[in-house]
């Protein structure tokens, strides 16, 4: 099965500023190399985003994220996992969970 994983944080909360480049390099590699890691990629930031709409046949372009919230999704992985509890241990020792929310879902 695959799963998303969504990472996520508040803007302004604490810690979301310390940079963990190099432990998140390192768990993508280890699950890369038990191949269950799939892909996944940070994000710019949400004031970068153009959500975009169709209406009426009309596109609505709008620059920004689709939510107007302080929290938002700064990057994704995919995961070939056995089970959702092989995946749930493996997002548990993610290093962006110490500081900021993991979703993980299953995908179709």
């Amino acid at each position: 099965m695959r799963y998303l994983l969504m990472l996520g944080g508040t803007v302004g909360d604490e810690g979301l500023d310390t940079d963990i480049t190099e432990p998140c390099r390192g768990w993508a590699e280890q699950l890369t190399r038990r191949g269950l890691r799939v892909d996944g990629m940070g994000l710019h930031p949400p004031e970068t985003a153009t959500t975009v709409r169709v209406r009426g046949g009309e596109a609505l372009l709008t620059d920004g994220p689709f939510a107007e919230t302080k929290e938002q999704i700064g990057g994704i992985i995919v995961l070939e996992c056995e089970s959702r509890e092989q995946a749930v241990e493996a997002v548990k020792t993610h290093p962006w969970a110490a500081i900021g929310t993991i979703e993980l879902r299953e995908m179709l």
